[in-house]
């Protein structure tokens, strides 16, 4: 088995049939199913099976998808690995990011690397948290930022900071910058948050409604809202509250358009994680924009906690914020 065969058939899995996949590896459809054709007869047992006209995969090709990501990402490996003998500082690096995180620090640390590497070819997406690790394991991606740790032994994760969270209302709340005793004092808000979609848990998403159930409070009227964005327009019209992290809600708040609820038993963060492929090639190029993702994100471990270290008048309004959204109180 070469890694060409086992990328055609990764393909063909992932688009869901020969035509797609064949479009996607820009060949032909007799070249891709003579591809598959022959790595079956290789192996002795079909990897797909027609379904209702649909092209889905045997109980073998499940068996085989996860070796078959691990020898393909591998081949990628020792291909960047002597590229980059060649040159130092250039090639192409690929950063997946949770949407959330994919704001204005993650910005600033993409502005900083591109004027520092010019010749790198940096690319980014965004994803949930395990569409993130799956972009990691299957080499799509080498650097991942996501929520909480991956126990899946194929990557390594590194915690950059825990952050705070924090519960946000409309400035006209009743509530807005008053302490309740306990979270069950806000059992009966409507609350605003991702949906739990079935296959594509983000861990996000639950967060709210696992704070709850850990204070034995059981279920809460909630709005499923798949945008932060909108999820803090939603709460600045009033018609929500929501668990949101320091950065996500210091802009907000900084200008007033949204305020806090302190909440006596409440003490909760969520991990930022930074992932990469257990064993996995990192080149010069993407060690030095770990490097640069490790020094800023850890940073803001301290900013939020210390707004001391920032002067003037931003000191103080962000001073404000971030005592806004201390937990506990």
């Amino acid at each position: 088995m070469d890694s060409d065969a086992l990328n055609t058939f990764l393909v063909v899995h992932r688009r869901g049939g020969i035509s797609h996949a064949a479009k996607a590896l820009h060949r032909s459809q007799p070249a891709i199913s003579r591809r598959i054709a022959l790595l079956e007869q290789e192996l002795g047992v079909p990897l797909f099976e027609r379904i209702a006209g649909k092209t889905r995969l045997s109980d073998a090709g499940r068996v085989m998808v996860p070796y078959a990501e691990r020898a393909v990402a591998a081949a990628q490996d020792a291909e960047n690995a002597v590229r980059a003998l060649l040159r130092d500082n250039s090639g192409p690096v690929a950063l997946a990011v949770t949407g959330t995180l994919a704001g204005e620090r993650l910005s600033n640390v993409l502005k900083r690397f591109a004027r520092r590497h010019p010749d790198v070819a940096l690319t980014l997406r965004t994803a949930t948290s395990a569409e993130v690790s799956d972009l990691i394991r299957r080499g799509e991606a080498t650097i991942g930022l996501r929520y909480d740790r991956d126990r899946s032994r194929d990557l390594d994760c590194e915690v950059l900071f825990a952050e705070p969270l924090g519960v946000v209302c409309a400035p006209d709340h009743p509530l807005a910058g008053r302490r309740v005793g306990k979270l069950a004092d806000l059992r009966d808000e409507r609350w605003i948050a991702f949906p739990e979609v079935p296959g594509r848990r983000e861990i996000t998403a639950s967060h709210v409604f696992a704070l709850f159930l850990t204070h034995g409070l059981g279920e809460v009227a909630w709005t499923p809202v798949d945008s932060l964005t909108a999820q803090k327009r939603l709460v600045e019209a009033g018609l929500g509250i929501a668990l949101l992290s320091q950065s996500n809600a210091a802009e907000e708040l900084g200008s007033s358009r949204i305020a806090t609820i302190r909440v006596g038993d409440l003490a909760a963060s969520h991990e930022v994680v930074a992932v990469t492929r257990h064993g996995g090639f990192l080149s010069a190029a993407s060690r030095r924009l770990f490097d640069i993702l490790r020094a800023d994100f850890t940073k803001a471990r301290g900013t939020f906690t210390r707004a001391g270290t920032v002067s003037g008048a931003r000191k103080s309004r962000l001073g404000r914020v971030y005592r806004e959204l201390s937990f506990p109180p």
